[in-house]
């Protein structure tokens, strides 16, 4: 008997479903992909630097010689002694084990602190915990602090601590450290450089005091944030009595191995990296400039880190705008205040007097192409004028 039920029809590529858009990560400023070798570094340490390193055992003085290479191969990378680093769970530790610390140690000296107006808010609320009167010094359009000014805010009272950032991670701008630095030393106040934007993709440089890094902004794993804080430098623990006075518990050897080989790693082709890197962050700004209606780009054009390029859209929702370039297939950042967890506007940004709203941060790390970058430009002005629209501003 024939069965009456007809075959379905074969399928077409006209039925399969829609692909999912190929994926490029943008969004690299504070979170890198792991670099292959902190993978590797991170494995060989679990499997041969698994033990607590405060141990006598074979198994902890074998992770102790793993920890003691990582510092060295660490200082090394920055101008210092290895007894100088210190590796803390991540760098936020870092840079409030900075500001407590030093505020602790030089307590008699005075309670009062200078920082840049766009430094991070791990910086700025540490030093409001520790009881300091924080001076925010103004910046230029650009982001950049002027050193003049600077100096003069040290001139006020006694000062406990200077802090200011190598580069801000947020438009990518680098700050004048060298003299800041200059001007700190004459007066004998420690400077704080947070170079958790900069180390493995510009050179730092000798110019400070304690310096904080973040080994993920650089491509190792999560789980290690440094502090090197130079010998002279007045840091009294804030926190209960432990073996480790920096960073109480101790550090992970596995995440210090890996994050000393990768930045060997990254060192080593950063030249390369600069340059790559560089032409397409200017071919980013060069064509949002040009492509997209009522946009700012932001921060330094020159006087910057290679890999960061940030801009703001006009009548954009910025959450909206990330999001709707999310499912186009490209992650990227914002510095904006449309998040889920801050209705206030970036401090950075507003620091600056530029637009604060519809901001799009775009990190590049070491693996994206010239192809990425291009696909992106040719969605953004599509996609903020779909956001535009969804926000009835479209005709403004």
């Amino acid at each position: 008997m024939t069965d009456p039920t007809p075959s379905p029809a074969p399928l077409t590529t006209a039925d399969a479903p829609a692909a999912a858009p190929a994926r490029a990560w943008l969004d690299a400023s504070g979170a890198a992909r792991v670099h292959p070798v902190a993978r590797r570094a991170f494995e060989q340490a679990l499997d041969d630097g698994w033990a607590d390193p405060r141990r006598l055992s074979t198994e902890g003085r074998r992770a102790r010689a793993l920890l003691d290479a990582a510092r060295e191969s660490l200082a090394a990378a920055v101008g210092a002694r290895t007894e100088e680093v210190h590796v803390g769970p991540s760098h936020t530790a870092a840079l409030h084990a900075a500001v407590l610390g030093t505020a602790a140690g030089r307590r008699r000296v005075g309670t009062r602190a200078v920082a840049s107006a766009v430094e991070r808010a791990a910086v700025l609320h540490a030093g409001e915990h520790a009881g300091l009167d924080v001076v925010r010094v103004p910046v230029a359009r650009t982001g950049a602090v002027d050193p003049d000014a600077f100096t003069a805010a040290l001139d006020d009272v006694p000062t406990a601590l200077a802090a200011l950032q190598h580069a801000n991670g947020e438009v990518g701008t680098l700050q004048p450290t060298d003299a800041v630095h200059a001007a700190t030393t004459a007066r004998g106040v420690p400077l704080l450089v947070d170079g958790g934007a900069s180390i493995g993709h510009v050179d730092v440089g000798p110019a400070w005091d304690l310096l904080a890094l973040d080994p993920r902004d650089w491509g190792s794993v999560p789980g290690a944030g440094l502090l090197v804080v130079r010998r002279g430098v007045r840091w009294r623990p804030v926190a209960p009595e432990d073996e480790d006075r920096w960073f109480p518990g101790g550090p992970s050897v596995p995440a210090a191995f890996a994050a000393a080989a990768s930045l060997e790693a990254v060192l080593a082709d950063r030249a390369e990296a600069d340059r790559r890197r560089r032409a397409l962050v200017d071919r980013v700004r060069a064509r949002v400039a040009a492509e997209v209606p009522d946009v700012e780009v932001v921060g330094d054009p020159d006087a910057r880190l290679p890999h960061v390029v940030t801009f703001s859209c006009l009548y954009v929702d910025g959450e909206a705008l990330v999001t709707e370039l999310d499912r186009a297939g490209f992650a990227v950042g914002s510095g904006s205040a449309c998040t889920s967890s801050s209705l206030e506007p970036s401090h950075v940004l507003a620091a600056m007097g530029v637009l604060t709203h519809g901001n799009v941060r775009l990190g590049l790390d070491r693996d994206v192409t010239a192809e990425d970058v291009d696909r992106f430009l040719a969605v953004l002005p599509g996609a903020v004028a779909r956001v535009r629209a969804m926000l009835g501003a479209q005709a403004l």
